[in-house]
């Protein structure tokens, strides 16, 4: 058969520093990103490309290759069935302009800012040590937010980080992986601006980061951040009080296949779906829903390597706490008293804004239960810092200190509590 040798491949691989063997396994991980499933390709794949043995590769193959190159096949030098091979290949739309439509703003501020950097930058080469550098900041961007939740300076800061990846994307060269990796990074943050938003109530701000996130996650393929944005999606709009669009969040976080790989991920789509049913007035399956989502736990290998953000919130602890939010949302106190104890047993003690969360919720429910006195013990104990800055706790300590009022009028007990909480206003 007569063959013509694919040099528009060869030239790509050169410049890239990819041996044949290297993007077959490039290649690999990209067809696993699209399809779930590990590509089978090795470089005897590759060199038959090369050749021109095979000159158009099929579907799937071909959008790998283009995720890894950026690059279009054609571009590359491949020949559509039917065409004869030309030296002179077509004009074809540059992918990276159309992934920047696919990113909205985000890319077109990218792209301004490669634009503003200085001649020199495009010499500079960025790599893995400049993503990792970001990963560790991204950590300490997390340990904050568990700290303090839901400021307005965590949002700012992981504001800054997204940008400061996206503008390195454009400071010099890089490979694909790397390119991939500093989107994730991008995305990662804006995620954690989104949880920022949300924790802090600002739902306006939280749906534009979750916009910008989306798109980024996109772009770098990464499934573990795409669940991580579809899931505090489904949050977020629990938050707002539109329990369908949160299931249809949470589902598509859901049905991502990192979910099928890794059953910790499994488990946290089931306990946010059960938290997401509270809202929903849903009663049906909610103690099914709890132990799928504990089996799944149990399931987990506990050495497998996860996300920073996964690993730093999510254990038996969480899984109680969104049990906790169903069974007050559905008016089950008993339940709801039982999983708020567990939940604050298990809890780690840098979680101090989900402690400060969980124990509002214990006082509501014991007050429900008819213990007054009990229930704002509970509600006392709540640190002043977390009860007058964090919005969510004091939303819900406002609703505690009304439902107190009306349940118990003019006891001791509630006068206790006014002046309880007359004391944060002040001045020390």
């Amino acid at each position: 058969m007569d063959t013509t040798r694919n040099t528009a491949l060869e030239a790509w691989m050169n410049e890239h520093g990819h041996s044949s063997n290297s993007l077959a396994r490039a290649l690999n991980s990209a067809l696993e990103h699209l399809t779930g499933k590990p590509g089978r390709f090795d470089g005897r794949t590759v060199r038959d490309w090369r050749s021109g043995r095979v000159s158009w590769p099929n579907t799937a193959t071909r959008r790998a290759l283009e995720d890894v190159t950026g690059l279009s096949p054609i571009a590359l030098g491949f020949v559509p069935r039917g065409r004869t091979p030309s030296t002179t290949a077509p004009p074809q739309e540059d992918p990276m302009k159309r992934r920047t439509i696919v990113a909205g703003g985000i890319a077109a501020a990218a792209a301004a800012a490669a634009a503003a950097a200085p001649a020199h930058a495009a010499s500079r080469r960025i790599g893995m040590s400049d993503v990792g550098r970001l990963q560790r900041r991204f950590a300490d961007v997390i340990a904050s937010d568990h700290r303090h939740g839901g400021q307005v300076t965590t949002e700012q800061r992981a504001t800054a980080l997204a940008d400061e990846a996206l503008n390195l994307q454009n400071s010099g060269t890089a490979t694909q992986r790397v390119r991939s990796n500093l989107y994730a990074c991008a995305a990662s943050f804006y995620s954690s601006a989104m949880w920022a938003a949300i924790d802090g109530r600002r739902y306006t701000e939280a749906a534009r980061h979750m916009r910008e996130a989306q798109a980024l996650a996109e772009l770098s393929g990464d499934q573990a951040i795409k669940f991580r944005i579809w899931s505090h999606a489904g949050t977020l709009y629990r938050h707002m009080g539109r329990p369908a669009d949160a299931l249809a969040a949470n589902d598509v976080a859901r049905n991502l296949h990192i979910t099928r790989r890794d059953p910790l991920f499994a488990s946290l789509g089931i306990a946010r779906q059960m938290a997401i049913q509270g809202v929903a007035r849903d009663r049906s399956g909610l103690r099914r829903a709890f132990d799928q989502a504990q089996d799944a736990m149990d399931r987990a290998d506990p050495d497998a390597y996860r996300p920073v953000w996964l690993m730093a919130f999510y254990d038996q602890a969480e899984l109680h706490s969104l049990a906790l939010s169903a069974h007050l949302s559905l008016g089950y106190y008993p339940a709801a008293e039982y999983h708020a104890h567990r939940c604050l047993v298990a809890l780690r003690p840098h979680m101090r804004r989900s402690r400060s969360i969980a124990t509002s919720r214990l006082a509501h429910a014991q007050l429900a239960q008819g213990d007054a006195e009990a229930a704002a013990a509970t509600a006392m104990s709540v640190p002043p810092s977390a009860a007058t800055q964090h919005a969510r706790v004091s939303r819900m300590l406002q609703e505690f200190g009304a439902a107190l009022r009306a349940t118990a009028p003019g006891s001791s007990t509630a006068h206790a509590w006014t002046e309880h909480t007359a004391a944060w206003r002040t001045p020390s």
